[in-house]
């Protein structure tokens, strides 16, 4: 029995499997991230899933079921047109990430390239490249958009391409920074000295290392825009009911909120304050592990 127990002792723990580590790992260097990629893989699940999961359809009004309190079927009850909440709170969960993906795609398609070529070439293209950008935010962001979607029409390619373009300035700058630290460095004088044509030493060269900062930002980004299309949805400039957009849901709430039918805009809410909050700590986390003055 002892000589069993001091095998058992002496024999070397079991190892997780790699990629389990590696998340072990993450989690222990970045607590703020682990828990930003459970919240926003909690959500991602849903919206891959919520249509199996909705227990009814998120367009379909039923007329005798107006204003139903939570509780029996309808979990989180029933709206000003006999929807069920549950199942247009599970349905917007796709839109907000079908906004705040391609948002920020079209952030980065466009504001990397102009980064990346005016912090390289410098000079006067630099100057009006950064200067054209900066006009986009001399104004309030929200009162642009407003203005733009309100001026060619409130729908779901308008919001996302408005949202996507007025994210690019950040993008560029951040890359543009990046860029004109690394030009000057080792590896780029002897791409240059080499004879490397410039969008060689562009694309290979200074793109992989200058996207470092970029990418910290795309998940604060990212709930940027699920946070401005909420807003416009809000406002009745946006993404338009019946479309289960949670900020045309929380605008549908507000009408009813002071007769005390809370849970049509209460519920929306509480799901856009959670995406928010775990896109947030996603971005947090990732500027923590890519910060090279924290150890590794």
């Amino acid at each position: 029995m002892s000589a069993s127990r001091t095998l058992a002792a002496e024999a070397p723990a079991r190892r997780l499997p790699q990629p389990f580590a590696r998340l072990v790992g993450l989690g222990r260097r970045s607590p703020t991230l682990l828990a930003g990629a459970t919240i926003i893989l909690c959500l991602g699940l849903l919206a891959l899933f919520g249509r199996f999961l909705a227990p009814f359809d998120p367009v379909a009004a039923m007329a005798s079921q107006v204003l139903t309190p939570p509780g029996g079927p309808f979990l989180f009850g029933t709206d000003n047109n006999g929807m069920d909440v549950f199942s247009r709170v599970l349905a917007g969960t796709g839109w907000a990430f079908g906004i705040a993906i391609p948002a920020v795609l079209i952030g980065l398609l466009a504001g990397v390239p102009v980064g990346l070529l005016a912090g390289y070439r410098g000079g006067w293209l630099d100057e009006v490249l950064m200067r054209i950008f900066d006009m986009l935010r001399v104004f309030p962001s929200i009162i642009l958009a407003l203005a733009v979607v309100a001026a060619a029409g409130p729908s779901f390619f308008n919001v996302v391409l408005v949202i996507g373009l007025l994210d690019a300035p950040l993008f560029a700058r951040v890359v543009r920074a990046e860029v004109i630290v690394l030009r000057s460095s080792t590896f780029v004088e002897a791409a240059v000295a080499m004879g490397n044509p410039t969008w060689r030493i562009l694309l290979v060269h200074l793109l992989p290392n200058a996207l470092k900062g970029a990418t910290a930002q795309t998940a604060v980004r990212a709930a940027w825009a699920v946070r401005i299309s909420a807003t416009l949805a809000f406002l009745g400039v946006g993404i338009q009911p019946p479309t289960p957009e949670w900020g045309a849901m929380i605008r549908q709430g507000t009408e009813v909120l002071v007769t005390g039918q809370w849970w049509v805009g209460v519920f929306p809410g509480l799901a856009l304050i959670l995406m928010v909050l775990g896109l947030n700590m996603l971005g947090d986390g990732a500027q923590e592990l890519l910060d090279p003055r924290k150890p590794g």
